[in-house]
């Protein structure tokens, strides 16, 4: 299959934070030299949505509130696909798994044989919903990606065992919120992390989700409220 370039891509992004109540800290890692899309700088694990995760069952879905707010502005379709494909992402890049202990039905996808190997299906319910992001036009790549923030304690693997990741993100570390802006990372993950600074240490959903909708008309910034968006200023 050929991907066009130049599409818009959906895409999911999970922010993983422990300690969070003393020494917050949040998993990163950097992306290769050669990597078509914001090489050698810092990001959280995360990627594009797959056709095949629109199938893939959940173990729990995402909370009500979460779940409104993700469904505003697209496709009904992906409101399930998006954090199927988040916990498919944390898992391919770190290793790490958000799932609850299950037997899958009927054929596993080669995308997550070994995810189904560990003996559970995805987790959606702990993924906090905290920021949107539209990729500016002239870009290498753009993506529609939602960031989610989800606590080490859902994890249930080793947090500090990225022995099954794939090789997409190298120095995979523990970043403490205190020197993360220390690393080189792009401008959109320096403002999520500046959402993250500011919730760190609040365990509630957030009153609304910031969403940078940088079309080919305009740049808007977004509050998604779970029904239709405010708009509160912007270029």
């Amino acid at each position: 299959m050929t991907i066009d370039k130049t599409a818009i891509r959906n895409a999911a992004t999970v922010i993983v934070i422990r300690d969070r109540m003393t020494t917050p800290s949040i998993l990163m890692g950097q992306r290769g030299a050669k990597a078509a899309f914001m090489p050698n700088k810092f990001v959280f694990p995360g990627g594009a949505v797959d056709i095949g995760d629109a199938d893939i069952p959940l173990a729990s879905a995402l909370t009500p509130q979460c779940a409104a707010r993700i469904g505003e502005d697209i496709d009904p379709a992906l409101a399930h696909a998006i954090p199927v494909a988040a916990v498919r992402e944390l898992w391919e890049e770190t290793g790490l798994i958000l799932g609850q202990k299950g037997e899958w039905q009927g054929d596993v996808p080669p995308d997550w044989e070994t995810f189904a190997a560990t003996g559970h299906l995805p987790h959606a319910e702990p993924l906090q919903f905290v920021f949107r992001a539209l990729t500016p036009p002239g870009r290498p790549r753009r993506f529609d990606a939602r960031f989610f923030l989800v606590d080490v304690d859902d994890i249930a693997s080793d947090p500090d065992n990225f022995d099954a990741a794939c090789d997409e993100l190298s120095h995979l570390q523990w970043v403490p919120l205190t020197k993360a802006r220390s690393f080189d990372m792009p401008f959109i993950t320096e403002v999520v992390l500046a959402e993250v600074e500011a919730r760190a240490r609040d365990l509630n959903a957030p009153e609304s989700v910031p969403y940078f909708k940088n079309n080919d008309e305009e740049s808007l910034f977004l509050r998604l409220k779970g029904k239709t968006p405010t708009y509160t200023g912007g270029d």
